[in-house]
């Protein structure tokens, strides 16, 4: 064998040494660790980033089960429904029932954690787990149900992990969205999809929400009150789970909508709707074209309470509101939607036409004084109401019991026209009951904002639910 030969035959092995080593150190090395990084992608990071402060909310809630002993035989039920009556309420056991949820913690220095109000509206005890499984017991520190929100308080000596607020105004249709929560009890569950529309409406059993944001991320039962992430782990969303036909379709209320309705919350406890004295009416379409308004944008002041803030602003009975802070009004739902999105102290800038002239205003909304409760009720819905003291409950015959009584109807309103009279009692406004005048002048300052209010009224031993227009005078 010749020299040159040899050597090529040592060159040759080296490489092909070198080459079985760097491959037998590829099989032993933990598999796929060169494509680990390629891997842990916006999603990945976004999930470890704002798992710690997802929670799972576990509440209970007290049922009564009927004392009837016969009822587990099996009955007529007429028959069951003759002994249900025979046996007395009092008698009834109380069970225990346990239902889940999410949240999020949004202040680990406080403690407060957000979720949804229909997860924990009727807790007697409420617990919350974290991703690390520390459990601690929860106080409610607010609940609305208008928005289907609720903030709870969790003691801890260390600050815990919460999440960080995100923008939900410049969402994109079509960016990926992240689902966190707790869908049938499964912890910590994560599903992502899309924006796949924003500012929808959804209509319930009870009442219509508002504003949503649309995703094909799954929402399930026990995902309510979990967070609704961006790409990059900010909070843009409260999922809710309301909706009981969606397939495939999961809804979630907008954080910045979201964030004055925290602060009222954690404040004062409870919503405090703000409040600047108009009533306004959609507009004619012949109207709108007369006036020459861009888009038939525009609703009509019917009225303008005296002293408020639209009267101390300039607004009159007559003038056309185009638009607040830059949103245009259409419709009446517009116009309520605005004012749930201001602060009871903020200003709002308005955009008025009168006379075919712009002219641009700027109000400052207060919160709605009790003290107009009763000339706000005769002035929407024509009654003049008493508290149910001894000297009225012997005027009008009536027993002791609780409710206001309604003393005087105006000729032609809505009410009068329905078929309410004098000596009916109210007993509840919208979810209101009502006990006595503050919970009669606290319910409508809460309602005064809607277009209809759902009257409970008694006469006699006989109650009916009313609908009636907050826009009929």
């Amino acid at each position: 064998m010749s020299k040159i030969t040899l050597q090529i035959n040592r060159k040759l092995f080296r490489f092909t040494l070198l080459f079985a080593l760097l491959s037998l150190s590829f099989f032993f090395s933990p598999r796929g660790y060169a494509n680990v990084e390629t891997r842990e992608n916006n999603v990945v990071k976004a999930v470890r980033k704002v798992s710690p402060a997802v929670v799972n909310i576990n509440s209970q809630h007290e049922i009564r089960k009927n004392s009837n002993p016969f009822s587990k035989y099996g009955m007529d039920p007429r028959l069951e429904k003759f002994f249900n009556d025979f046996f007395s309420p009092e008698l009834s056991r109380r069970e225990k029932r346990t239902s889940l949820g999410s949240g999020v913690i949004i202040d680990g220095r406080r403690g407060y954690v957000l979720t949804n109000n229909h997860v924990v509206e009727k807790a007697t005890k409420i617990s919350i787990t974290l991703n690390d499984s520390r459990e601690f017991d929860a106080t409610i520190v607010g609940m609305d149900q208008d928005s289907d929100l609720a903030v709870l308080k969790i003691k801890s000596d260390q600050h815990l992990p919460d999440v960080q607020m995100g923008d939900s105004d410049d969402l994109m249709i079509g960016e990926s969205v992240i689902a966190i929560g707790n869908p049938f009890g499964f912890s910590h569950t994560v599903t992502t999809g899309v924006v796949s529309a924003v500012n929808r409406s959804i209509k319930t059993a009870d009442r219509v929400f508002h504003e949503f944001i649309q995703t094909d991320a799954s929402i399930n039962p026990g995902n309510s009150g979990g967070p609704l992430l961006n790409i990059n782990g900010e909070l843009i969303g409260i999922n809710t789970a309301i909706y009981a036909q969606a397939q495939g379709i999961g809804f979630a209320i907008p954080i910045n909508r979201a964030q004055r309705i925290i602060s009222d919350l954690i404040n004062y406890g409870t919503v405090v709707e703000a409040w600047i004295g108009i009533a306004v009416q959609p507009i004619e379409s012949s109207l709108s074209a007369y006036l020459n308004l861009e888009n038939n944008y525009g609703l009509l002041i019917s009225s303008v309470d005296t002293e408020s803030p639209a009267e101390q602003s300039g607004l009159k009975e007559g003038d056309i509101l185009i638009s607040m802070d830059g949103h245009p009004l259409v419709s009446v739902s517009d116009f309520q939607i605005q004012m749930k999105s201001v602060s009871v102290g903020q200003t709002i800038a308005a955009k008025v036409s009168r006379n075919q002239k712009i002219i641009n205003l700027e109000i400052k909304t207060e919160s709605f004084p009790n003290e107009k409760a009763e000339s706000f009720a005769y002035q929407h819905l024509g009654i003049i109401i008493f508290e149910m003291d001894s000297d009225i409950q012997m005027k009008y015959g009536i027993p002791p019991q609780p409710g206001v009584l309604i003393t005087k109807m105006r000729n032609g309103s809505q009410l009068d026209r329905i078929g309410v009279k004098p000596g009916d009692i109210i007993r509840q406004i919208g979810e209101e009951e009502i006990e006595n005048m503050e919970n009669f002048r606290s319910a409508i300052a809460k309602y005064h904002n809607h277009s209809s209010l759902v009257i409970l009224i008694q006469r006699e031993g006989h109650f009916y639910h009313i609908n009636v227009s907050l826009r009929d005078n």
